[in-house]
Formats: C-alpha cells, structure tokens, sequence
C-alpha cells in the first residue's frame, strides 16, 4: 500500500501464492517433490520469533525472502495463464500399456480457474510485453510468438543471484510451457531468457 491506499498485505499475498500451487506438492508422478514455502506472519513469530515487518511483505512479493518455489511451479503458475486459468496437475507419464489395458494420464485441473478470464488476459499481455518490450526482447525473432516473464532471485550476499524465465508459446493458442533456471547466473534477461 501505499498513503492512504491498503496495500495486499501478506495474508492476502499468501493466499494467493498457495491458490497457484506454490507452498504446496502438485502431485506429480515422480518422487520426492518438494513443495516450495510461502512464510507468513504467524510463521515469523512461531519460527524466528519476530514481527513481520512491511519490509518482509516486499521481499515475499518479489519472490524473495524467506519464500521458496520451484520450477515445477513457477511451470504450473505459467501454465494457468496459458490454459486460461487453471493449475493443472504435471505429469511425465501420458500412457501406460500394457496387453489388457491402456492408462491416460490427461491433465487434470487442481483448481479450475483459479483467476478471471479478464486477468488471465492482462497478464498475458504482459508477458507478451515482456518479449516484445521488455526484459526478454531477444525472442521477439523467434519463429513463434513467445510470451514470458524473466527473473532474477537473490540467495546470497556474496553470489550470483539465480536466472528465472518462465513463457508459454504460440502467444494466440499455447501449447507449451517451459521454464528455465540458471542456478548463479545474473540476470534472467541475460542468462536463462536466451536459454
């Protein structure tokens, strides 16, 4: 927030991570998942014994902080505003047969439209943005419309910060997700962007 203008605050910012999968297993079908975390103030006070500051608030909204995800999940976030809202189940197996059955794995919805139709579509204006204007321009060339969001997440005071870029493509009609981590490499814009 901002003067006179409440801001999300970190309960409300909480919620909605957890809503996009993020502090929690999808489900996938490969073991040892892990679940990222989402702090919050009840956390701080249990665990580190300390208020939450506003500061703290910033870090979190940021993806900073104490707050941890995984690609796996930044994927499923990226994919709700490709599929049009929803966190979908990641699976590596599609089918399994055998001589009497055949087993489909299809996606399968967590939570159906877990934001609206009209945010969906701001959002995914804004990664097409981020491609066309923004921090991930050098795949405006690519023979695909591609949109997407760079990153760059702070771990440690004296290394590197770790390279994010989460897209889907085509823009009009997505049929793929993918993310790319550089573990230490900068810049999101520099290192996992043109990965």
């Amino acid at each position: 927030g901002w003067d006179r203008i409440e801001g999300l605050g970190i309960e409300r910012l909480a919620s909605w991570y957890r809503k996009f999968g993020i502090g929690t297993k999808l489900g996938i079908d490969l073991p040892s998942e892990a679940a990222g975390f989402v702090p919050d103030s009840a956390w701080k006070e249990r665990v580190k014994d300390e208020v939450w500051y506003i500061g703290d608030t910033y870090h979190v909204a940021i993806g900073q902080g104490d707050m941890t995800s995984t690609p796996l999940q930044v994927a499923a976030w990226t994919a709700a505003f490709a599929n049009g809202g929803d966190i979908v189940r990641p699976h590596i197996v599609k089918q399994i047969r055998s001589d009497k059955t055949i087993e489909k794995h299809a996606p399968e919805p967590i939570v159906k439209g877990v934001v609206s139709k009209d945010i969906v579509d701001v959002v995914r204006h804004g990664m097409r943005q981020t491609v066309l204007a923004g921090s991930a321009q050098g795949l405006k060339t690519s023979f695909v419309e591609i949109a997407g969001k760079t990153g760059t997440a702070q771990w440690s005071s004296n290394k590197p910060t770790h390279a994010w870029f989460a897209g889907f493509a085509p823009y009009n009609d997505p049929e793929i997700v993918g993310v790319v981590l550089v573990e230490a490499g900068g810049e999101g814009s520099r290192a996992s962007a043109p990965v």
